[in-house]
């Protein structure tokens, strides 16, 4: 007798095929988890070195950079094995293209990370200023960001993602503030220009972050639902069009 068709066009799989694509997907998930984890710690690492001025934590935060790579790749190569052997449709076609494109925004955000906690250990050879705290503030609330959309991603919600991804201005409205009192620092004072141009970096590398964690939102809010979130995310970032003024002398 002739094998029947399934409702998606192909042959019926079998429990055992049905297992193993199970299996594949779970671990795919599982080593997104993996990585969150280690991102989120490389990101809280460097954010303390800086706030405390710790070079050894810094330090740890490079170090910790090497094994993010090694997991978006392995996950990279996981995720196209299964689309060429398995051929997935529907949620598990997007739970597949979704840990690639999670992977790599990741492991963006692991450089990140690596880049502030370079920064941090030149701005500690400096006399520190104020506003360091300020950045502590604004990488705070970059973690909190990232480990609300990872959490979104292990519970399949959609309303959690889209949450984080409505949250996004709240990052670039501290990034404007602080963007504008550095400059006020380094016109005031001269020689507060090398570190004052660290710090921007830092802030600029903190917020960019926040960007990575909105786009692992929309990630997941398409991978649970199908449907994409509004094309324009409210974005409060105005530092392009900000104006230096320039005291003029007499």
């Amino acid at each position: 007798m002739a094998q029947k068709l399934d409702s998606a066009g192909g042959f019926p799989k079998s429990e055992h095929t049905v297992r193993a694509f199970t299996e594949q997907l779970e671990g795919l998930a599982s080593n997104i988890a993996q990585m969150g984890g280690l991102a989120e710690a490389q990101l809280a690492d460097a954010i303390e070195a800086m706030a405390k001025r710790d070079t050894g934590l810094a330090e740890a935060a490079i170090a910790g950079d090497p094994r993010i790579d090694q997991l978006q790749q392995s996950i990279e190569e996981q995720a196209i094995r299964v689309l060429a052997l398995r051929q997935p449709l529907a949620i598990d076609l997007r739970e597949t293209l979704a840990a690639i494109k999670i992977a790599s925004e990741l492991e963006r955000i692991g450089d990140l990370a690596k880049n502030i906690a370079q920064r941090a250990i030149v701005s500690n050879r400096e006399p520190p200023i104020r506003l360091t705290h300020s950045l502590a503030r604004m990488g705070h609330a970059s973690q909190s960001q990232l480990k609300m959309v990872l959490d979104a991603y292990s519970d399949r919600d959609a309303r959690g993602a889209e949450t984080v991804w409505r949250q996004d201005d709240e990052i670039d409205e501290i990034y404007n503030s602080l963007f504008r009192e550095l400059l006020t620092y380094m016109m005031e004072d001269p020689r507060t220009i090398g570190l004052c141009t660290h710090l921007l970096f830092v802030a600029k590398n903190i917020e960019r972050c926040g960007d990575h964690a909105t786009n692992i939102a929309e990630t997941v809010y398409h991978m649970v639902t199908g449907e994409h979130l509004a094309a324009e995310r409210p974005k409060a970032d105005v530092t392009s069009s900000t104006t230096i003024p320039f005291e003029q002398k007499t």
